[in-house]
């Protein structure tokens, strides 16, 4: 594999993961995924680090299938096929999760974009995929717990 995923991502930081360390598992996405994620780095977080010219940290991108069961992700989880990122940007500042989650959804085409959590104002982070031009749903949601910690999805327009 090459070192960048895109201009400004690299391989370390798409396929990080102190849980995959801890455990010992094996976090290295196949040619197929590979090329997701070069295609979601290019359309998507390249265009929004252009766009803000601040660093973005990102919390989550790809995960193997061990992996994403070891969190307990969803079993149809995207980041298994390379085609989500979860973006934080408010660890480094200058932009907000809430500025990057409007800016995709006015600007860019992607698949499903998701203002994960946090309050009204602001997400604790962007959890955005793109599959493909033609496959792209612009599915926006909002994740919300309810009082027992149940996640739901909430349509946003």
């Amino acid at each position: 594999m090459a070192n960048r995923v895109s201009t400004y991502l690299s391989y370390h930081e798409a396929t990080k993961s102190n849980t995959a360390i801890k455990y010992g598992i094996h976090n290295v996405p196949n040619s197929d995924q590979w090329k997701a994620m070069q295609t979601l780095g290019t359309e998507v977080f390249d265009r929004v680090r252009e766009h803000f010219g601040k660093p973005l940290y990102v919390s989550s991108f790809f995960r193997s299938e061990a992996l994403n069961g070891r969190i307990g992700g969803s079993k149809t989880s995207q980041h298994c096929k390379g085609q989500a990122i979860d973006i934080d940007a408010d660890v480094f500042g200058g932009v907000t999760n809430a500025e990057i989650f409007w800016y995709i959804k006015e600007h860019l085409d992607f698949d499903q974009l998701i203002f994960e959590f946090g309050d009204d104002a602001n997400p604790d982070w962007v959890h955005v995929s793109y599959v493909s031009p033609e496959k792209n749903r612009k599915r926006c949601l909002k994740a919300e717990k309810d009082r027992r910690g149940k996640t739901s999805y909430r349509v946003i327009d």
